[in-house]
């Protein structure tokens, strides 16, 4: 093994191998060198090679999501570590560690005209779990170290002494923010200024960096007894499970949660949880009902008393619109780091994971005798009932076309969405139990998803489907500009030319202002850049064409492969609205 001559670089990956950070995504650099000859040359680490840095900070975010475990990203000086920026604050907000290895100039480099320099310390200040700005080693090119007046030790004991108090303030620091990534499951950053020479390396350890491991401390216990109490003394509960990783709530949880006839559930798609009496689909029964002339009444009717949330980020802005509006008389939220107050009123927060948490409320705990689910059960159904309907009836758009992909998309196959209208309408329809689904919802930006699923085609040992709109996918078509497309990663892109989830938003009209500035009507081919990254290219302009299309799309190859679909622009819209006013039909008279 080669180990870098300068001491910071062999203790940032020495102490990324100590707490078991496997994985590395390293963006090309020269500053960076130290660390990326460390990393490469140790059989320990699994480095990827990305050229671009956003683009790497998001496949990163892909492994992390995937493996539960942080992802280490090298990069060097210069505005290469700003490209970070949309994966680190999409981490933050997701729970996803990663862990950022920004290669910096020496600090009297800043601010005096030196290239590929500039302010680095906390660039990340408002969206990182911990960062620390290491200091420059002084046993390393002591040459070229521009010591400040007074700074410079006259003895070689002095600056060996000096070394030695860096290099342990470096350990502590390090360690912090390796622990607090593991703990804490948040993006950590570490800015590291290297002076040159940068490439120098050595067959032994230049230093024996010392390990600072932290206790864990255990979950708080709330007052069980207490807690069902209150639980069963509530007629009316609404759950609302956000997004989950696979396995998130176990069978035990569910049974509970659906053996209480006073629970409503409300699912999201990227909740991962499935059961036959909870209410996926979330706009599907509440549009409608904010449609209907007796809203106000079917809203109270439906308030519950008490709300309880798991989970992260929730997509269904009416369901945000209704809570907020008609708000419960406590929120509860069960999560081992953090309550968001999305609806106004949180009372309580328990940091413990949902599945204990909902384990330990139902033990002991008898359901009681309420029917506040009973009427919404049968609305669901016949909501059901009218969307076949409704579909059977419509001609080929958005709508028809998710239809029909998500009835195709194999069992036990990964669904990574993009944000903005794929996700709203994967939203609208069950996904099957054994496809796990993922979405960048920590900020819902379009940067990344491509990225994202690329990185966990990579990590996953199942099939990746990426769904994406087509502006999302030509945003980060630089996701696909790696060598690590499996051959079995799949894309779909829905191209409506441009962002048509703004034609159902208020305000919206038909002008050559509102095509080019909000909706961004695009026409951008396809196929030539399939072609650059090597990459199969399908296109389906109509369901015909689409159901042929999918017959064996997502059978073995030996390229990955992209389903484009063109839908009508200026037709989506009025069927996913006309869905909504078709959906009126189901509403009985009272609830």
């Amino acid at each position: 093994m080669n180990y870098s001559t300068i001491p910071l670089a062999h203790t940032l990956v020495f102490l990324c191998r100590s707490f078991g950070i496997r994985q590395v995504v390293i963006s090309p650099g020269s500053r960076n060198a130290p660390l990326i000859l460390g990393f490469t040359s140790d059989p320990f680490f699994e480095c990827f090679s990305i050229v671009d840095e956003r683009s790497a900070g998001f496949f990163a975010l892909g492994l992390s999501q995937q493996s539960g475990e942080p992802t280490a990203l090298v990069c060097t000086s210069g505005s290469a570590l700003l490209n970070y920026y949309p994966a680190v604050a999409e981490a933050y907000y997701s729970r996803v560690p990663l862990v950022v290895l920004s290669a910096d100039r020496p600090p009297y480099k800043v601010d005096i005209g030196d290239g590929q320099t500039i302010r680095q310390e906390g660039v990340f200040e408002k969206h990182i779990g911990f960062q620390a700005n290491l200091l420059q080693d002084v046993s390393h090119a002591v040459d070229s170290y521009r010591w400040k007046e007074g700074e410079r030790p006259e003895e070689a004991e002095g600056l060996l002494a000096l070394q030695a108090e860096r290099q342990a303030l470096n350990e502590r620091e390090i360690s912090r923010g390796l622990h607090l990534a593991r703990r804490d499951r948040l993006p950590v950053h570490f800015n590291a200024p290297f002076e040159e020479p940068l490439y120098g390396t050595s067959d032994t350890p230049v230093v024996a960096p010392v390990v600072h491991r932290e206790e864990t401390l255990p979950e708080s216990e709330p007052d069980w007894e207490a807690l069902g109490k209150k639980w069963r003394s509530y007629r009316r509960k609404i759950v609302l499970i956000g997004a989950l990783p696979p396995g998130g709530v176990g069978e035990e949880a569910l049974a509970f949660l659906a053996g209480d006839p006073s629970v409503v559930v409300f699912t999201e798609t990227t909740s991962n949880v499935h059961h036959p009496s909870f209410f996926p689909s979330i706009d599907t029964i509440l549009a409608p009902l904010e449609r209907s002339e007796s809203r106000a009444d079917f809203f109270e009717a439906l308030r519950p008393d008490l709300l309880l949330t798991i989970g992260g980020m929730v997509v269904s802005k009416k369901i945000k619109q209704f809570l907020r509006s008609f708000p419960p008389l406590e929120h509860w939220h069960a999560d081992p780091y953090q309550a968001f107050d999305t609806f106004y009123v949180l009372t309580d927060h328990f940091g413990i994971g949902a599945d204990r948490f909902l384990k330990a409320l139902g033990s002991g705990v008898q359901p009681g005798s309420s029917s506040y689910r009973k009427p919404w059960e049968a609305f669901r159904e016949a909501c059901r009932k009218q969307r076949q309907a409704y579909l059977n009836q419509i001609p080929f758009s958005d709508m028809v076309a998710f239809q029909d992909i998500l009835a195709r998309i194999p069992q036990g196959a990964q669904v990574q969405l993009a944000n903005s209208s794929t996700v709203r309408y994967a939203q609208l329809f069950d996904m099957h139990p054994t496809n796990p689904v993922f979405c960048n919802r920590g900020t819902s930006g379009i940067e990344g998803s491509t990225s994202t699923a690329v990185g966990a085609s990579v990590g996953s040992g199942n099939q990746v489907v990426l769904l994406s709109g087509d502006l999302s996918f030509l945003y980060d078509r630089n996701g696909l500009w790696n060598s690590y497309l499996r051959a079995d990663f799949r894309v779909i892109v829905i191209n409506n030319q441009g962002g048509g989830i703004f034609r159902i938003l208020p305000g919206k009209e038909d002008s050559a202002a509102f095509e080019t500035y909000f909706e961004t009507v695009q026409d951008s081919p396809l196929a030539p850049v399939c072609e650059s990254h090597g990459l199969e290219y399908r296109c389906a302009a109509s369901r015909e064409d689409l159901q042929k299309a999918l017959e064996d799309f997502f059978s073995p190859s030996a390229k990955p492969r992209l389903l484009e679909v063109k839908t009508p622009r200026k037709l989506n819209d009025r069927v996913l609205l006309g869905y909504f006013d078709f959906l009126t039909s189901a509403i009985p008279e009272s609830l």
